[in-house]
């Protein structure tokens, strides 16, 4: 049974939320979960793009119900989004991986959980029921990659996505200046935002630092930060290809997904491959500024291969209008970042829970408004010429 749609009338929108949690966590944590590289170019084009998007709305056709409840790779979740994987989620808030597995699990929509986030594989897939999906960073030696997969597949989690647009670290100038680059560094700026903080420090210190918990088997102990930068560039090795992806494709058995694909090339490429899902994604404006937004490739990509692969999306969304916009361009699922750790952020244990709640509403409110009763319905209502040809 799906959790009923509860909410908290103080913030009814995710804009909300982002304005709580700037005020609720040091700016270091916040300037890490909201930048994006170099000039925020692809970040603000993304979401503005996707609000481009127009629908068609039927007012005078028969209508019964509106359902959000989406089937994908044989599960049927109750909305067509999940909660996209994110690094370091415990920087912004103490179990934050934790409590957006909770609530996504009592929602029942996908959680995907990060290589580089500060919880492991077996504590999600404990909190999911084994329901999560696990995005792996591509390690640079095979026996860690190997070791990643099967824990994967003892935690039986359903589905392993393949994260494909980080061959390079981006750019982001905010980190660089707060020291959460690589080598990260802990500064007397940074100090004195924790202890302008003190609700966030508590929590930190009661839950204790946040780790890459999923990569402790592999990191030699006590390593101090410039050792830990060290660690991460020799672990990874994240430019994808063809005989990387092989044997994870051999290995694996269950569903396989590349996320980041941004081009139609690289889409046919994945399909050779035997791949079973896109997640068209520019990892959320965070790597390359210069780049197109989402919505484009997405429209193009899901129009040529739709029918031969499963396209999803994220980067950009933001809000229950903004899903149905990219469902209507053509995704058959959408997943969002910031959206859920500004929740979380803002409201702690219940942010998951609200955040969820939020988008459940506004997606059900404009299915009942344009005459829509399921989502894969929603591409009959887009406004033809709002596509990008």
């Amino acid at each position: 049974m799906s959790k009923a749609i509860e909410y908290n009338s103080n913030y009814p929108a995710v804009a909300d939320l982002r304005i709580k949690a700037k005020k609720r966590i040091p700016s270091f944590a916040f300037e890490y979960l909201d930048g994006g590289c170099n000039e925020d170019t692809n970040l603000v084009k993304n979401t503005a793009a996707i609000r481009e998007v127009e629908l068609i709305p039927e007012y005078l056709s028969t209508h019964t119900v509106s359902s959000m409840k989406t089937e994908l790779f044989g599960q049927v979740y109750d909305a067509p989004f999940g909660i996209a994987p994110v690094g370091l989620q415990g920087l912004m808030w103490p179990k934050s991986p934790e409590i957006l597995a909770k609530a996504a699990f009592e929602h029942n929509i996908p959680f995907v959980l990060s290589t580089v986030t500060t919880s492991s594989i077996e504590t999600i897939a404990e909190i999911t029921e084994g329901k999560a999906w696990f995005q792996l960073y591509h390690p640079a030696e095979d026996r860690v990659r190997d070791d990643m997969i099967r824990r994967a597949e003892a935690a039986e989690m359903p589905v392993l996505v393949l994260l494909s647009d980080v061959p390079t670290f981006g750019y982001r100038p905010r980190d660089i200046r707060n020291g959460l680059a690589m080598p990260p560094k802990m500064t007397i700026r940074n100090m004195l935002q924790i202890m302008g903080k003190p609700n966030w420090a508590l929590q930190t210190l009661v839950n204790g630092q946040p780790n890459f918990e999923t990569l402790t088997p592999y990191m030699p102990k006590g390593l101090n930060l410039a050792q830990l930068g060290k660690f991460m560039d020799k672990t990874f090795s994240g430019r994808l290809n063809e005989e990387k992806i092989k044997p994870i494709r051999d290995m694996w058995k269950g569903k396989l997904v590349i996320k980041g694909i941004a081009n139609e090339v690289d889409a046919e490429r994945a399909i050779q491959l035997g791949i079973d899902g896109l997640i068209v994604s520019n990892h959320g404006g965070r790597q390359l500024d210069a780049g197109e937004s989402t919505i484009k490739p997405l429209q193009r990509i899901a129009e040529k291969y739709g029918d031969q692969i499963q396209v999803m999306m994220d980067s950009g969304i933001r809000s229950g209008p903004d899903i149905a916009r990219s469902m209507a361009s053509g995704a058959v699922f959408t997943f969002l970042g910031r959206a859920f750790m500004y929740g979380v952020a803002a409201l702690g244990k219940a942010g998951g829970d609200h955040t969820i709640s939020i988008l459940k509403r506004q997606l059900q409110q404009v299915m009942e408004q344009i005459c829509c009763e399921q989502t894969a319905d929603l591409p009959k209502f887009l406004k033809r010429q709002a596509r990008n040809r």
